[in-house]
């Protein structure tokens, strides 16, 4: 691995101000849980800092400072500001991008590119989304010092792609733990007319990969006609509608709720659904486990090696396969236990505490 010349590892936090994604939640867990960190282990003569365009609030740090740029930054437009303007501002900084992308024109720098779907799964982005993210990996792949990612399976996609050699790839697991921190709020059981254990939760999300179809298929089937499927996010039954699926009456859909909203449904379901068809990590199947929930997820991407055998494992592509495992799930009081102590433990192995020291070890031993 090649070295890091700078003392300065400066974050890139064009995600701080941004609209929410998972991705900007893993990289504000990473940023929050380095600052711990170095609380506990000191910065080994390494600085750190957060930069930031002017006036975006971001929460407060103990141990990393926060790099303000200039008011007249602010105005350029975000991919502007972080391809043109940041890497001249931190030039004599190693910059580290934990949302997939980075600046081309600095070299010292680490990227977390989370997986390769714009390559294993083009048909869930539109064709500008897919052409700018190749761009920009071929070359970040090739100039970045380090490349990070979030599982074995993510690594072997990057290196399968031609994204980067698997000599430069660290991955660096994603924690689950802040989940219980979170005081939750029931509030949507009530909103939604839910009864606890007898609903189950999943994505609400179009995308072809996430396989959400299966699940209204088989919600569709009479042996789940008293079991509520409560789809939580952006899309809405129009929006599935529009696609050719049908949306059978025992669907809900939640919208974009909070964290305490989210954390209240998922203590109270019968089972989170995962269906995906690839997944570069997949944090919900983990965030229920931690809090109790069972999982029933695809065995595709990387569920296998996060959900270990903590998890039901049903095809994809088999509606009646998810309708057997979500009432095994909901109904055998006996798979039910195991789901949810072998969940615990499973949740256990994966914290942000690890995950940022895997991170800080892989940049100190680049520096070294």
């Amino acid at each position: 691995m090649k070295t890091i010349a700078s003392k300065t590892i400066a974050f890139n936090g064009k995600f701080f101000g941004a609209a929410p994604t998972g991705v900007h939640r893993v990289a504000e867990q990473l940023v929050a849980a380095t600052d711990a960190l170095i609380a506990g282990q000191g910065g080994n003569g390494v600085n750190y800092a957060v930069v930031v365009r002017d006036r975006v609030e971001i929460p407060p740090y103990r141990n990393i400072s926060c790099v303000r740029e200039s008011h007249w930054a602010r105005k350029i437009h975000r991919i502007a500001w972080e391809q043109g303007y940041l890497p001249f501002a931190r030039r004599k900084d190693f910059i580290l991008n934990l949302c997939n992308l980075g600046p081309l024109l600095h070299r010292n720098s680490a990227t977390m590119i989370h997986d390769a779907q714009v390559y294993s799964a083009p048909e869930s982005y539109s064709r500008g989304f897919r052409t700018w993210y190749k761009f920009l990996f071929f070359f970040i792949g090739k100039r970045h010092k380090i490349i990070f990612t979030v599982s074995e399976f993510s690594k072997q996609e990057l290196v399968r792609y031609g994204v980067a050699s698997a000599d430069k790839i660290v991955v660096v697991h994603n924690g689950c733990d802040h989940v219980l921190q979170v005081v939750p709020d029931e509030g949507q059981l009530a909103a939604l007319r839910l009864t606890p254990r007898r609903y189950v939760l999943a994505l609400a999300n179009t995308q072809k990969h996430k396989n959400i179809g299966v699940l209204l298929k088989a919600f569709a089937d009479a042996e789940l006609r008293g079991v509520e499927l409560v789809l939580f996010g952006g899309a809405t039954q129009a929006d599935f509608e529009n696609l050719g699926h049908v949306v059978p009456p025992n669907v809900r859909f939640a919208g974009r709720i909070s964290d305490p909203e989210l954390v209240g449904l998922m203590i109270n379901a019968g089972a989170l659904a995962f269906p995906s068809l690839t997944e570069g990590f997949g944090l919900p199947p983990l965030e229920a486990m931690a809090l109790g929930c069972p999982v029933v997820a695809a065995p595709f991407g990387a569920l296998p090696e996060v959900c270990g055998e903590a998890a039901l494992f049903a095809d994809p592509f088999s509606p009646d396969a998810w309708r057997l495992n979500i009432l095994k799930a909901l109904d055998n009081e006996a798979v039910r236990h195991y789901l949810i102590s072998a969940g615990r433990r499973q949740a256990d192995g994966f914290t942000w505490k690890q995950a940022a020291r895997n991170l800080c070890d892989a940049l100190r031993a680049a520096n070294r």
